[in-house]
């Protein structure tokens, strides 16, 4: 497939579109078309799926993330340093970190 028939857009960009009632432009009656084998032989020959290929999908689930709770809490400035110095997302590592010693600390008490 031609990276030059690949186009993004924005949710945003997507609801103005509808509102002013564009049509979409993916050829459904070809995706619709497709046989499971169709499906497989484009994945197989996609590049971008080559590091996945091998995984085995069958027991995959959809994780919804739990809401979280904002929060003030004083952290000691090199450990903030730290994870800020990781790069962006550094509460979500903290986050992570956090929930790991909460799992520990449960398992610890069975």
């Amino acid at each position: 497939m031609s990276k030059n028939s690949i186009t993004i857009v924005t949710l945003d960009e997507l609801r103005l579109k509808r509102t002013r009632g564009e049509k979409s432009l993916t050829d459904w009656a070809r995706v619709e078309a497709m046989t499971d084998e169709d499906i497989d032989r484009a994945i197989a020959d996609d590049p971008d799926w080559e590091e996945f290929k091998d995984i085995d999908w069958s027991k995959a689930e959809i994780v919804v993330p739990a809401q979280k709770k904002s929060i003030s809490i004083r952290v000691d400035e090199d450990v903030i340093d730290f994870f800020k110095s990781t790069g962006k997302g550094y509460q979500t590592r903290i986050n992570a970190v956090l929930k790991h010693y909460v799992r520990e600390q449960k398992r610890q008490k069975k």
